[in-house]
Parts: C-alpha cells; sequence; structure tokens
C-alpha cells in the first residue's frame, strides 16, 4: 500500500517501493535484516519481501492486494503506476527530486518494484498474507522487525487516532523486537496530528519509542522514522 500527496480515484492507491528505497525510508542496515524475520505491512506491489528473503531467516508480506491470481494483479498495478506517474508530472514541485531526479525515474523504481512483487508473488505466494490493519493475521510475537509504509499517518483525512492506535498496538503485537513505520507526513504535506498522540499511548503502555532521522525525502520535510520497541 502506498500514497503521495495527491488525492487517489481509490481510497488508497497501490502501488509499492524498491528493497533500495526502504533501506533509506526505514534507515535500514544489512544487519537489521539478516538472520531475522521480518513483516512489512501493508506490502502492497513492493520488491521489499523478495530481496529480504535472501537475507532474513523469514519475511513476510501482509496487504489486502493478495490473494487473486498474478494475471489479474499485473494490469491493476500498472494502471495504478500509470496514474501516479500523471500525479506526479502535474504536481512535481510538492516533491523532493534529490532521491529520484524526475517522475520518470521514480517512475523506473515504481516498475521495478512491481516487476519483482509479482515475480515473487507467483513463486513464492506463502510469503504474501491477505489482510488489514488493525487484525493482521499473524500470531503474537511471530517478526522480530515490522515495516509499516506509507499508509499510517499519511492519510488522516480517512484514517482517524483510534485506527492509528490500533493499528500500532497491532504491529507491536506481532514484533518481538521492533516496529518502523515511515512516513510521519499526512497528504497535507504536514506531519500529522496523530504522531504525537499516538506515541504518548504507546510510552504509556511502557513500550519505548523514539524518532530517527532516515537519508530520504520525497514528501517535504518527512525525514524521520517512527521506531518502537515492544515492552
Amino acid at each position: 500500500m502506498s500514497c503521495e500527496m495527491f488525492e487517489v480515484e481509490a481510497d488508497f492507491l497501490t502501488i509499492g517501493r524498491t528493497f533500495a528505497e526502504y533501506r533509506r525510508m526505514f534507515d535500514l542496515r544489512v544487519e537489521d535484516i539478516a538472520g531475522r524475520e521480518v513483516l512489512d505491512c501493508g506490502g502492497g506491489a513492493g520488491a521489499f519481501t523478495a530481496t529480504a528473503a535472501e537475507l532474513a531467516d523469514g519475511a513476510v508480506a501482509v496487504d489486502p492486494l493478495y490473494g487473486p491470481a498474478t494475471a489479474e494483479l499485473e494490469p491493476r498495478l500498472d494502471e495504478a503506476i500509470a496514474y501516479n506517474l500523471d500525479q506526479l508530472r502535474e504536481k512535481r514541485d510538492l516533491f523532493v527530486w534529490d532521491f529520484y531526479g524526475d517522475a520518470e525515474t521514480r517512475g523506473r523504481y515504481l516498475r521495478a518494484a512491481a516487476e519483482r512483487f509479482l515475480a515473487d508473488y507467483a513463486t513464492h505466494p506463502g510469503r504474501y498474507v491477505a489482510g488489514v490493519l488493525p487484525d493482521i493475521p499473524l500470531a503474537d510475537d511471530s517478526v522480530d522487525l515490522a515495516l509499516a509504509a506509507n499508509l499510517l499517518f499519511v492519510y488522516d483525512d480517512r484514517l482517524d487516532r483510534a485506527f492509528h492506535e490500533a493499528a500500532l498496538r497491532d504491529l507491536v503485537r506481532v514484533a518481538r523486537e521492533e516496529v518502523r513505520v515511515f512516513p510521519l507526513h499526512s497528504l497535507d504535506r504536514t506531519r500529522s496530528s496523530f504522531v504525537e498522540p499516538v506515541a504518548d499511548a504507546l510510552r504509556a503502555e511502557g513500550h519505548a519509542v523514539e524518532f530517527r532521522e532516515v537519508p530520504y525525502e520525497f514528501q517535504p520535510g518527512a525525514t524521520e522514522t517512527l521506531v518502537v520497541e515492544p515492552a
């Protein structure tokens, strides 16, 4: 699941990111993945799980996208990428282009992520579990590291504070060691008003919470990941 700073035709726009983008978005090192069990929630059409599986002891993605056959998903992803690129070209000035350079390069990243996802989805379907926050269909303490990209704190206009608190609690439930969330800015280009209240609620429940600078910026000012260590 992913989004940008513009309205989408459906409630959420399903596109994906590459492993290289995730490493920057979440400030991930190889040692953060190697020998661990990792979750990407919602993974959408991202390449992270396919690549992480080569390093990790286990890698799984959860998203409502999963379930249909590859042949059914591919045209949907092509349409989402084309729509995203049209919006990027139209609203180019709303973004920071230090990493991508231009919209066409961003498009190549989107297509690369989708292609890697589709190939892995076809050959390793067990890595891709249909499900939605805040009811992740995984057992308690089933992964070491859980990542959530481009969903929480982004859609403040349609996902309320109660949803965010429930979603973070469920991510903490399934993660033994760490949860990371990126970005912390909503569609209106400002830091989500839910970030601090949700962080305070997690701290009150005994979890360690910090904000970590990351080497990635696409939404202006969105350069932090939320890191939560379960109590």
